[in-house]
């Protein structure tokens, strides 16, 4: 099985889509409030790469992004089919949930919101061996880098670099999926 773990914001909502959910507080974690308040849009141009990427390689969607806090996997399919994208498959864990790898590498305060993404995705992984092929797509930096202090890094990893109004967008980041992916 192949699966592109997906985060949304800097990738799929670009810096000209982000935030409406925060201006709206008090809603944002509401079930009742409809899914167009809870979660911001994503970019058209942003989905079209997605949809191609997912056409070429046969992938499922894992989401990692913060936005699961916001609603349930049914939440987030009913979301990707009014946005024309494949319903996603699952959501990683959260941190909390997770078992394996949290001790993995001392915790920096500086990466400690990627360190934390990193130890869902690979926690997700892990329960899931039945996967053959998987990059993870994110604006926050959890590749690794060669250093000693960021071991814990992910191996098949692709950043969306600044500008956030880019995203899965920019130049070489689809061609860097699809390797990762075939």
């Amino acid at each position: 099985m192949k699966i592109l773990i997906l985060d949304h914001d800097g990738v799929l909502a670009l810096s000209s889509q982000w935030g409406g959910r925060f201006k709206k507080k008090g809603f944002d974690s509401n079930p009742e409030t409809p899914l167009d308040i809870r979660m911001d849009s994503f970019d058209s141009k942003a989905v079209k790469v997605l949809n191609e990427i997912i056409e070429l390689t046969g992938c499922e969607i894992v989401v990692s992004s913060d936005w699961k806090k916001h609603g349930t996997l049914d939440d987030m399919k009913e979301m990707y089919k009014t946005r024309g994208i494949k319903e996603p498959l699952d959501l990683t864990p959260n941190i909390k949930d997770c078992k394996n790898f949290v001790n993995e590498h001392e915790w920096m305060a500086m990466w400690e919101l990627e360190h934390s993404r990193a130890v869902e995705i690979k926690n997700w992984l892990h329960d899931h061996p039945e996967v053959t092929h998987w990059a993870a797509i994110d604006d926050l930096n959890m590749g690794k880098d060669g250093s000693s202090w960021k071991l814990w890094g992910l191996d098949n990893f692709v950043h969306c670099k600044r500008p956030h109004n880019e995203g899965i967008k920019q130049s070489g980041i689809k061609e860097k999926i699809l390797k990762f992916l075939e």
